[in-house]
């Protein structure tokens, strides 16, 4: 196996760091009882992630309360690099993400009446592939 076929887990810190250097996700849910996925912009905001959504939309009624997955990423493909976080935690819709998130989320919500799906990060795995292959995997909250 060449070193850009490795691949290893990450700690919960780098997985957060490294989530938070995204800006675009994929929430994962369920919506009439099949599985489903969106891409999404977001920020990380005390450990939850924080997606900004029309008022109404079809996520607001699929995920309210309902345990989601998110997940982000950075891969080169043509240098077979880079890595892949996920999160699993229960979702919540809020009306006010708090004042930081909240300015992150702007150029997402100009002009929208929006609100926010917060997700706990009670669950978080993470793995980097390719070359700069590193550290231990933790899956614990």
């Amino acid at each position: 196996m060449s070193s850009a076929d490795e691949a290893a887990g990450l700690t919960r810190a780098e997985c957060m760091r490294l989530m938070g250097t995204a800006t675009v996700g994929r929430i994962v849910f369920t919506e009439q009882a099949l599985p489903a996925v969106a891409p999404v912009g977001f920020v990380l905001d005390g450990g939850d992630v924080v997606i900004p959504v029309p008022r109404g939309s079809r996520l607001v009624a699929a995920t309210r309360g309902a345990i989601v997955a998110f997940q982000a990423d950075d891969l080169d493909a043509s240098r077979r690099t880079g890595w892949s976080v996920t999160a699993i935690g229960r979702a919540r819709v809020v009306r006010d993400p708090g004042d930081g998130a909240h300015e992150a989320l702007r150029p997402w919500t100009a002009g929208t009446d929006a609100e926010f799906i917060r997700v706990s990060c009670q669950r978080v795995t993470g793995l980097r592939v390719g070359a700069a292959v590193a550290g231990e995997c933790e899956t614990a909250a």
